[in-house]
């Protein structure tokens, strides 16, 4: 007699009163539930209909093939291994469970309709060490993310192995726990439940109080009852409830705790204590890292909110596009930046800038000068004095990092906009004229933030309707190209892109830009990017 596996999928369907054996009715499925001996129940086609959970622990997941291989009563017939015969029920077969290749030998006892119970005997269930269990936890610990994932991982994975039911509890705003459990075999849920006051829960206060080394307590019935009942109907007919701390010291930030409710015996045995108390502590560093890391992730997005550019105001007379592209990294910002500060006269100040280098700290010296801009543009309106005068600032600030930048006003007037440019340093501005020429700007500065003897210049331009000024970064430039690292981009290339976009609106200048770049950095990693387009609109 081979069996068969079951014919929806490799998982064992729970079975009802329709297809259970003869007289297999809830009481019995839960006594077998409880024993530490491997069962598989087969029914009369030879199909694998249900194990117990020993049984689901000896198989790993696998597929069980089950072997019989001879009777040990001599009335009824003997049958040969894959062959099968009338058996009366209560006799017992031996033979084999096989999984993976292993065997291990077997009781087969024939039960009434055809069925069959094969036990494999707990002595001969291969019992796990608690080093291969923490060998295999530690990865998929430190591989969840945020707090709700690293809870749902730490509930599943003491369920696999130190208890059926398994509750998380971790203090939440409002007087409340909020909760994740898991149920052998992967039954996961979620949710908030009120906090339940020590005078009646007095061992779960203390283990949420506790700090040091976690040590696994007993919960006494009656407190459990005292529990919601969505926690406390879960470890019904439990043999036991224990509940452990998941803060391996008090430094470590995490209050909470692991409740445990095992039916059968420990799966490691003697050594089951020191297997929740390792496992204990190395939850509780991983929810510790991952509260860790989420306040991080909220600085840093804190962080960015500041210092991302912001979209330009609309201006009578004047359209702005722009195009913003951090090198890649742990913040969403970098050392390019832009801003457009709206004038009452209708003016508005502009500034496009490269701070050296890239990362968090080009990003924060980045906040630095255009704050110090801004403040500054309120004062000022002469772009080689607000030059000047960030120049000073940053030698004094005693930074070795320096900045290009070119800034200037932007003046609708008379169906055109009169732009003032001043540059620090920076790549020459382009027009691209409705006519198809590209021209540069020229506007001789020196870098800002290297010498207190820096020198810089300032230029009158007219935009028309339909001209387009380009102000834009290295970042261009230096793109280089996916399958050649050494050739850049250039400012011919730019040129040229720019010319077949002469006439269109700022939009579809940068659009076109925006494409031919990326369609020539492939992959590739590249610097930051910044690029601010202005358009005579009227």
């Amino acid at each position: 007699m081979v069996s068969r596996p079951a014919p929806a999928s490799t998982a064992l369907p729970p079975m009802t009163a329709e297809d259970a054996p003869p007289g297999f009715d809830a009481f019995g499925r839960a006594v077998l539930e409880d024993v530490r001996d491997a069962v598989f129940l087969q029914d009369a086609d030879g199909v694998l209909r249900w194990a117990n959970p020993a049984a689901r622990t000896l198989t790993g997941g696998a597929e069980p093939r089950l072997h019989a291989i001879a009777e040990t009563a001599t009335s009824g017939a003997s049958p040969q291994a894959g062959g099968s015969a009338t058996r009366t029920p209560g006799k017992t077969l031996v033979g084999h469970v096989e999984v993976a290749g292993n065997r291990r030998p077997a009781r087969v006892r024939a039960l009434p309709g055809g069925w069959h119970a094969w036990t494999v005997p707990a002595e001969d269930v291969p019992q796990r060490h608690v080093g291969d269990f923490l060998a295999e936890a530690g990865p998929r610990l430190a591989a969840a993310r945020g707090r709700h994932g690293t809870a749902r991982v730490i509930a599943e994975l003491a369920s696999s192995a130190l208890a059926e039911t398994v509750f998380v509890l971790l203090p939440t705003t409002r007087g409340r726990w909020e909760w994740w459990s898991c149920e052998r075999p992967s039954a996961h849920g979620h949710g908030r439940i009120r906090r339940v006051p020590a005078q009646v829960a007095p061992v779960l206060a203390a283990t949420f109080a506790a700090t040091g080394k976690p040590r696994p307590a007993p919960v006494p019935a009656p407190e459990v009852a005292t529990l919601p009942s969505i926690v406390a109907d879960r470890f019904a007919g439990h043999a036991e409830v224990a509940v452990v701390s998941l803060g391996p010291n008090s430094g470590a930030g995490v209050t909470g705790v692991l409740l445990l409710g095992r039916k059968a015996d420990p799966e490691f045995g003697a050594e089951q204590v020191r297997a929740v108390v390792e496992f204990a502590k190395a939850a509780g560093t991983a929810l510790a890292n991952a509260q860790r890391y989420a306040r991080q992730e909220e600085a840093t997005r804190g962080l960015e909110t500041t210092l991302r550019p912001v979209d330009p105001p609309e201006l009578d007379g004047a359209r702005f596009e722009t195009w913003y592209e951090p090198a890649a990294g742990v913040l969403a910002v970098g050392g390019d930046f832009f801003d457009v500060l709206a004038h009452d006269d209708g003016s508005a100040f502009l500034v496009l800038g490269d701070i050296c280098g890239k990362g968090a700290e080009a990003a924060a010296l980045t906040g630095r000068v255009r704050h110090a801009l801004t403040a500054l543009a309120m004062v000022e309106r002469d772009g080689r004095t607000l030059l000047r005068l960030l120049n000073e600032l940053l030698i004094a600030g005693g930074s070795s990092r320096f900045a290009t930048l070119v800034l200037g006003t932007a003046r609708p007037s008379d169906g055109g906009v009169g732009l003032t440019l001043a540059s620090g340093g920076h790549p020459a501005p382009l027009i691209v004229r409705r006519g198809g020429v590209v021209e540069e700007v020229t506007v001789p500065g020196t870098l800002v933030g290297i010498s207190p003897q820096a020198r810089f210049a300032e230029a009158e331009v007219r935009l028309e309707r339909g001209d387009v000024c380009l102000l834009y970064t290295d970042g261009i430039t230096e793109a280089r190209n996916r399958h050649d690292q050494t050739e850049l981009f250039g400012d011919d290339r730019l040129r040229a892109v720019l010319a077949t976009a002469a006439g269109q609106p700022a939009r579809e200048v940068v659009r076109r830009l925006r494409q031919a770049v990326r369609d020539w950095l492939g992959s590739s990693a590249h610097d930051d990017i910044a690029v601010l387009a202005i358009e005579c609109s009227d």
